[in-house]
């Protein structure tokens, strides 16, 4: 059957602007590259994400202690280094106390997703029922920026955070070395590699240890060596796509007493050398990107 030609009068109306086509053969081709075109302008490219991530650093949500510490975590060149975009469903583990909640859940607000996979509730540990009382309170102070994240609990036996291959990135910082402590690291990874698609990334920062020294399975002082990191997050199927040096601090010397948290902003020592340990900084810190094989 032949097709019926388009009527005289015939309208296209495509975000608020219109368009009459009439009795034109172009006329499917010329919607077609217009929407083409319209596609293309609503993905975020790296520099239009880069000027969102400007604008969300240096928002009201954001304390100035909180900003005081971006020299240290470089969160937009972090950001940018594992590929997030707005468009990105992105999935934080143990994301308490909320430091990159205030810049990942605003910049995926509109298009994108923001899943917060919280430490498990342990009535017995005041520590982390504080923890969790206290993201709560941030996420519910500021409902215009976070009534959109989506809650669930960070299982610690390798179970589901959220279903099967569901997020298009998943990020943590500074964990690695709790999970060890609780013998629960390849557990943790082996969630997040079910959380991803096919593709999908993982960004990984953590206290850089010293790779002379042999790394304490326990990993009691903070830091751990960033080769075993990988051996560890590769054994769960991950693949290692990209190193970084944005959180390098070479004056760590990774030695102290307390471990890393003899260093800002810890300050285990208290007052004891802490003009010397303000000198040195925030620890040294690797910043590694992982990707899920397509198969």
């Amino acid at each position: 059957m032949p097709r019926t030609p388009p009527r005289a009068g015939f309208f296209f109306r495509y975000h608020g602007w219109v368009t009459m086509f009439a009795n034109s053969r172009s006329a499917v081709g010329v919607i077609a590259s217009a929407l083409l075109v319209t596609g293309c302008a609503a993905t975020s490219t790296r520099q239009t994400t880069a000027q969102g991530l400007d604008r969300i650093l240096a928002g009201s949500q954001r304390s100035e202690e909180n900003r005081a510490r971006d020299r240290y975590r470089h969160p937009k060149e972090t950001l940018l280094f594992f590929g997030i975009r707005p468009e990105t469903s992105v999935l934080e583990v143990w994301p308490e106390p909320g430091w990159y909640t205030e810049v990942i859940a605003p910049l995926v607000a509109d298009k994108g997703k923001y899943t917060a996979a919280v430490i498990e509730p342990d009535p017995q540990s005041k520590y982390v029922t504080q923890r969790l009382d206290a993201y709560n309170q941030k996420l519910a102070s500021r409902p215009d920026l976070y009534s959109h994240v989506t809650l669930v609990t960070f299982p610690s036996n390798g179970g589901d955070a959220v279903p099967a291959g569901s997020v298009d990135m998943v990020v943590t910082f500074r964990n690695i070395h709790n999970w060890m402590a609780r013998e629960a690291a390849s557990q943790a990874f082996a969630t997040m590699y079910k959380a991803l698609r096919p593709g999908g990334v993982l960004g990984v920062v953590e206290h850089r240890g010293n790779p002379a020294v042999t790394q304490d399975p326990k990993a009691k002082s903070g830091y751990v060596n960033e080769d075993y990191a990988i051996r560890l997050i590769e054994a769960q199927g991950f693949r290692l796509a990209g190193k970084s040096q944005i959180n390098a601090n070479p004056r760590d010397t990774k030695d102290y007493e307390q471990g890393v948290w003899t260093l800002p902003p810890t300050y285990r020592l208290a007052d004891q050398d802490r003009d010397k340990y303000a000198q040195i900084g925030e620890s040294d810190r690797f910043t590694l990107k992982f990707v899920k094989p397509k198969k």
